[in-house]
């Protein structure tokens, strides 16, 4: 009866535990094939992802393509205006050009886009390819160099594929270089392997890449320091399009690069011969005044930002004009707002925050508009160092930018700007706000001009015709302190101490000394006891008949009359 019961209770327990593994096995199936439908629910997923973005960036590509074709189109029909011309015709360019890279990385995804292979010499198509950066290069005073290994490299290559790597390569390598800088593009043969391939390298001495950035430069949209405003922004295209079509060809792309030294792309492509030649075809790059040109186009922005670097102002200056100082890294945006005031205002230029503070110091302009992300210093730091300079602190500033949000205005007035507008700006707003401006300047010349005391704590332009006054009070009565005397005393050159005491009194260095003298004079009237003569001469004026003469401009009635 014990062994019957032992083995019964044997048998129950070995039954509950088969039972309990065949529910666990149960479970662990049920839970796997819930991951898989899960797995195969987020791949669905995930491909309809795709497919959207793909047809988002087939369907917008081509959206932008019809208005581009409207503009380019009718732009041709202008009579006239060959300035403005260029620029519209420029900028759709270099749209179209973005687009193109848009709609190529769609079709990448899709699988849709293919090589347009034909067999010939790559050599001399590498060697023009670089030849339509040399003006951009020369502007910015950047050596560029194009060396070949190989007198000729026959293989099979698409040209519309190899002039987008080469363009985007070779514009990274200038758009990164200092004033001064070196680029070497340099082409030979390579075997690995038994195959042979083109090796191309695109080398810089810039500003090169920090190691954190570097292995995701590669990545679509990804833009190195994006919050920087020193930092010249891209779109992040260029560099993704590069990889995903030298992946296309078969081909290897590497880079290396050291933060302050510069930055080395490295490029393979195999060598095969399996396309039609084209000897008995015109290539792309055989109409060197056609294509040239077409190609420049994509370059001119570059030199044409360099040339903005310089700062000349215009050869239109009338001398009753107010003057204006552009401080904007975009060379473009320069060329519009010059179209739109340059009837209007005596236009200078200058390329980065740094260039336009030294000319703003060195001109003092009677408005500034500044761009507030640009290279070397951004336009926050332009605004406070301007504005805590006695000698510029009176110029209104007006901050152009992209950064759109209330945050981004309230900052942008914290650090001094008169005004803030951002891009893509309406022309009557900008016209509106440096009227109102103009103003503004006009009612400070005559709260100065009528000696009204400040109402608040003295300000720098306060401070500055106090210095003025106590200068010529100190030398009231030596008839030969004047214009050079009175900058020297106040350590400024005599056109800043013209330019900023203008702005602020509506007079001239010459003007203003001659009226605090004469402001003496009547006091010195007043308190009676001395000559007419005496008087003259105690103020500074060597001839009694020019002191009367002046007094009566001045005061509207001579000094004997004001006597009587």
């Amino acid at each position: 009866i014990v062994e019957i019961l032992i083995f019964s209770l044997g048998l129950a327990y070995r039954q509950r535990r088969e039972k309990h593994a065949q529910q666990q096995a149960n479970f662990r199936l049920r839970e796997s094939e819930l991951i898989q439908e899960k797995n195969q629910l987020e791949a669905s997923r995930l491909q309809e992802l795709n497919d959207f973005k793909t047809r988002f960036y087939t369907n917008i590509t081509h959206e932008f393509r019809t208005p581009l074709t409207v503009i380019m189109g009718m732009t041709e029909n202008i009579k006239n205006h060959e300035e403005e011309k260029t620029l519209i015709r420029r900028n759709s360019q270099n749209l179209l050009q973005l687009v193109n890279q848009l709609l190529d990385l769609s079709k990448l995804e899709s699988d849709t886009l293919t090589l347009q292979n034909t067999y010939d010499d790559i050599i001399p198509y590498l060697q023009y390819l670089t030849e339509s950066f040399y003006s951009a290069a020369a502007q910015k005073n950047i050596r560029l160099v194009f060396y070949a290994e190989e007198k000729a490299v026959p293989m099979d290559y698409d040209e519309v594929k190899v002039q987008q790597i080469v363009y985007n390569l070779l514009s990274n390598a200038l758009k990164f270089s200092q004033q001064n800088g070196q680029v070497v593009f340099h082409a030979g043969k390579t075997e690995i392997d038994g195959a042979s391939f083109l090796k191309l390298i695109v080398k810089d001495n810039g500003i090169g890449i920090s190691a954190e950035h570097i292995g995701q430069i590669f990545n679509r949209f990804y833009q190195v320091n994006p919050g920087d405003d020193h930092t010249e922004l891209s779109t992040g295209i260029g560099l993704a399009l590069v990889k995903e079509l030298v992946d296309l060809m078969q081909g290897k792309l590497t880079v290396s690069s050291e933060q302050g030294q510069g930055t080395e792309f490295t490029l393979l492509l195999p060598i095969t011969a399996k396309a039609t030649a084209s000897a008995n075809t015109k290539p792309v790059y055989g109409d060197k005044h056609q294509d040239r040109a077409s190609s420049q186009q994509a370059t001119t922005v570059l030199a044409e930002a360099a040339t903005a670097a310089s700062g000349e102002e215009e050869t239109r200056h009338d001398s009753d004009l107010p003057e204006l100082l552009i401080i904007e890294d975009n060379a473009d945006i320069i060329s519009y707002i010059k179209t739109i005031l340059g009837q209007q205002y005596k236009i200078y230029t200058a390329a980065n925050g740094v260039l336009g503070i030294a000319k703003a110091l060195e001109i003092i302009p009677d408005i500034i508009i500044s761009d507030v992300m640009m290279p070397e210093k951004n336009g926050y730091e332009v605004c406070d160092m301007l504005k805590q300079e006695e000698r510029t602190s009176h110029i209104p500033i007006i901050l152009l930018t992209a950064k759109a949000t209330q945050a981004d205005r309230v900052d942008g007035l914290k650090h001094g700007a008169d005004a803030y507008l951002t891009k893509p700006f309406d022309k009557n707003e900008l016209l509106v706000r440096l009227e109102k401006l103009v103003a503004n300047n006009r009612q400070l010349q005559e709260h100065y001009a009528h000696g009204a005391p400040a109402t608040t704590a003295p300000t720098l332009d306060d401070i500055f015709l106090q210095k003025l006054s106590e200068q010529i009070s100190s030398h009231m009565g030596d008839a030969q302190f004047g214009v050079a005397e009175l900058a020297s005393a106040v350590h400024m050159s005599q056109m800043q101490v013209y330019r900023k005491l203008k702005a602020l009194t509506g007079k001239t260095p010459s003007q203003f000394i001659r009226s605090q003298r004469l402001q003496q004079g009547l006091s010195l009237l007043r308190k009676g006891g001395l000559t007419i003569a005496e008087i003259a001469y105690t103020v500074g004026f060597n001839e009694p008949a020019y002191f009367s003469r002046v007094f009566q401009q001045e005061f509207g009635k001579s000094p004997s009359d004001y006597l009587k």
